[in-house]
C-alpha cells in the first residue's frame, strides 16, 4: 500500500473540511479525505442555505458576521457568479407567540431588523393567513447562498494552492506513533503530524478510531421537500418565512417552495432519508398558517445536522491527544459560517489562535474548546 505524507490531514469533504483546507493550504501541505465518491454528499449537498445573521446563538452569530465579507466579495475567480443573492427573512408569530418573537428580536444586537404588522406583513408574504399571523420581524439583509458554488470554490482553491482532495477514502484506522498520525483508507495510507476531524455526523466515530474521547455529538435529521406555488405567484420576490417557535419554515427555491418542519430528530450517522410522518406534519403545519394548498410534493429529502450540548461548534486541539484538532458540531449553521470557520480552524491548526477580527466580535477559544464545561462526555444536545 502506498503512503502519502503531508503536513495536515483533513477528514471530511463537506463545507467544514473544504473551507478549512482552502485557508490552510497557503501555510501547509494539505490532503483532504472524503469517504464518499464526491465531496459534500451528505449535509452540505442537501442544504438550501440562507445567510441569516440573527440565526443561532451568540457564538454562531459572531462567526456568521465574520463570514459575511468573504461571501459578499469572494476573491477573483473563486466562483463564476455571486455567492449571495437577495432574499430577506421574515420570522412570524401567531397571537400566542408574540412574546417569544419580541424576546428574540431583543437579543444581542447585530443584523438590521424591523418589526412588521398589518398590511406591511402581508405585502411581504401574501400567502400568510390573516386569521393566524399577527406580527413579524423582517431581516432585509438575509441572503440566499449558492451552496454548490461556495463548496466548489473552496475545493478549487485548495487544489490551486497545492492541496489534494481524495475521494472514496473512508478512514478505517487512525493511529498515532512517533509524532505522526497514520490513516488507513480504501484509497491508501496517509500520514501527517496533524489531523483535523471535519467528518460531520461521523466526528465522534472518527475520534473513537483515534482513541480520542467524544464530545457528545448528536446528529439530528432535518426533513425538507418542495411543492409548486399557486399559479402566477412571483415566488422570487418572497422572503424566507419561519414561525418563531421553529415548527416550520418555507423558502422559495428554483421556482418552487421549499418547506420543512424544522425537525431535529436524533439519528445515528447515516445516509439520512425523509420520514413520511415528518413530511406529513410539516405539510399540515404550513397549511394551517398559510394559504398554500399542498396536494403533491415535487421532491423530498433529509440531511443530518450535528450538535453538541450547547449548540456551539467545537473547534480546537483535543487536550488529551497531540495533533488532533476538532472541527465539529456546526449544526444547521455550517454554510453561513463557512468562511469564518475555515479561517478560524486554519488559524488554530497553525497555532495562531482566534483571528483578530473574530476576537473583536467577542469570540474566544474557550467558546469553542472541546473540553469546555458544557461538553461533559456523553451529554446530548437538547
Amino acid at each position: 500500500m502506498t503512503t502519502t505524507t503531508c503536513d495536515v490531514l483533513i477528514v471530511g469533504g463537506g463545507m467544514a473540511g473544504a473551507s478549512c483546507g482552502y485557508f490552510l493550504a497557503d501555510d501547509a501541505r494539505v490532503v483532504l479525505l472524503e469517504r464518499e465518491e464526491q465531496p459534500g454528499y451528505h449535509t452540505t449537498g442537501r442544504s438550501a442555505a440562507l445567510f441569516y445573521e440573527s440565526y443561532g446563538n451568540a457564538t454562531i452569530r459572531r462567526i456568521t458576521r465574520a463570514t459575511r465579507p468573504f461571501l459578499e466579495t469572494p476573491p477573483d475567480g473563486f466562483a463564476a457568479g455571486p455567492i449571495l443573492s437577495p432574499r430577506g427573512m421574515l420570522t412570524i408569530a401567531t397571537e400566542e407567540l408574540v412574546g417569544r418573537l419580541d424576546a428574540q428580536a431583543a437579543q444581542e444586537a447585530g443584523p438590521r431588523t424591523e418589526p412588521v404588522e398589518g398590511e406591511a406583513l402581508f405585502a411581504l408574504a401574501p400567502f400568510l393567513r390573516r386569521d393566524r399571523i399577527v406580527k413579524g420581524v423582517y431581516e432585509p439583509d438575509a441572503m440566499d447562498i449558492d451552496v454548490n458554488a461556495l463548496l466548489q470554490g473552496f475545493l478549487r482553491g485548495l487544489r490551486a494552492r497545492g492541496g489534494s482532495v481524495v475521494t472514496d477514502a473512508e478512514v478505517s484506522s487512525l493511529t498515532r506513533a512517533g509524532g505522526v498520525w497514520r490513516a488507513e483508507t480504501r484509497a491508501g495510507r496517509f500520514e501527517a503530524p496533524v489531523v483535523i476531524n471535519a467528518a460531520g455526523a461521523w466526528c465522534d466515530a472518527l475520534a473513537a478510531l483515534a482513541g480520542v474521547p467524544p464530545v457528545g455529538l448528536v446528529p439530528k435529521r432535518r426533513t425538507a421537500f418542495t411543492f409548486d406555488p399557486p399559479a402566477g405567484a412571483d415566488v422570487a420576490r418572497w422572503p424566507g418565512v419561519d414561525l418563531v417557535d421553529e415548527s416550520w419554515y418555507v423558502i422559495a427555491s428554483g421556482g418552487r417552495v421549499l418547506g420543512s418542519p424544522a425537525d431535529e430528530t436524533p439519528s445515528e450517522p447515516c445516509d439520512a432519508q425523509p420520514d413520511e410522518y415528518d413530511v406529513a406534519v410539516a405539510v399540515d403545519r404550513i397549511m394551517t398558517d398559510t394559504t398554500f394548498e399542498i396536494r403533491r410534493l415535487a421532491s423530498r429529502w433529509a440531511g443530518l445536522r450535528s450538535f453538541v450540548a450547547d449548540k456551539s461548534p467545537v473547534v480546537g486541539f483535543d487536550p488529551s491527544t497531540d495533533g488532533f484538532l476538532w472541527l465539529a458540531g456546526q449544526g444547521g449553521y455550517g454554510i453561513q459560517t463557512s468562511a469564518g470557520m475555515g479561517r478560524l480552524s486554519a488559524a488554530m491548526a497553525t497555532g495562531r489562535g482566534v483571528p483578530d477580527d473574530m476576537t473583536a466580535l467577542g469570540l474566544t477559544a474557550a467558546d469553542l474548546a472541546p473540553d469546555r464545561p458544557a461538553l461533559t462526555t456523553g451529554k446530548q444536545a437538547k
